[in-house]
């Protein structure tokens, strides 16, 4: 499904969240035009994962509103246009790979497990592993796994939470290429991330802290220990 051109990939208007009366995000106003390239970085709680979970439909905003190239989110075009890859990956105990890469793609209007997803997944390292069940692999592998569904399926906005955390060094050096290419490609990615090399790679870094920006715009190595630390 093709999103209308006249609207930017995201929009996020008054957002907010709480939690038992906590606040943990918001207010945020944010824009993502279509291929841009936006990374956001903050400590654990700063409400990264909660931002990321709203945009992508699966959690309501208690105030705000949040576009997917100007469909609500959540909505079906919206689902049909994002693809969204939580910290932690969510995969079906009975799948192959190959079977969880069917199913995902073909879900959303995709050609299964094609060239494309086959190449992928000799780049991340998972070649020989395409028959298993990755409900048994590491930590790692199941990161992989979870990258590999993400980005062989139709999208033109890409949410990652925390992609980098589990991955060796060539699978780390793998999805650096493969994000780029997402970007060369026309889509929109928001990464929440403290890897330098990433961010440094990125048209606008976020911060958020306690649920707020606290930082907006190109932001170095150094910025992020900072931004992070502080």
């Amino acid at each position: 499904m093709t999103p209308p051109a006249a609207f930017p990939a995201l929009a996020v208007s008054g957002v907010r969240r709480a939690y038992s009366g906590v606040p943990a995000l918001g207010p945020i106003d944010l824009t993502v035009d279509a291929g841009e390239r936006v990374a956001i970085v903050g400590h654990n709680g700063s409400g990264k994962s909660t931002l990321l979970r709203i945009v992508s439909g699966l959690l309501e905003a208690d105030e705000g509103e949040v576009e997917i190239a100007g469909w609500e989110a959540g909505s079906v075009p919206a689902r049909a246009t994002t693809s969204y890859l939580p910290d932690d990956p969510v995969l079906y105990d009975d799948l192959s790979v190959v079977e969880h890469v069917e199913y995902v793609s073909r879900l959303f209007g995709g050609d299964g497990f094609d060239d494309y997803a086959e190449g992928v997944a000799e780049r991340l390292g998972l070649g020989d592993r395409l028959d298993d069940l990755p409900s048994r692999f590491s930590r790692g592998l199941r990161q992989k796994a979870s990258l590999l569904l993400g980005l062989a399926r139709p999208f033109s906005l890409l949410l990652v939470d925390e992609p980098f955390v589990g991955l060796d060094a060539p699978g780390r050096s793998a999805l650096l290429d493969l994000l780029d290419e997402v970007h060369g490609d026309g889509a929109a990615t928001v990464v929440a991330t403290h890897d330098p090399e990433y961010v440094s790679r990125v048209d606008r870094c976020i911060a958020l802290r306690d649920g707020e920006v606290v930082f907006e715009g190109e932001a170095t190595p150094d910025d992020v220990l900072r931004l992070v630390g502080a």
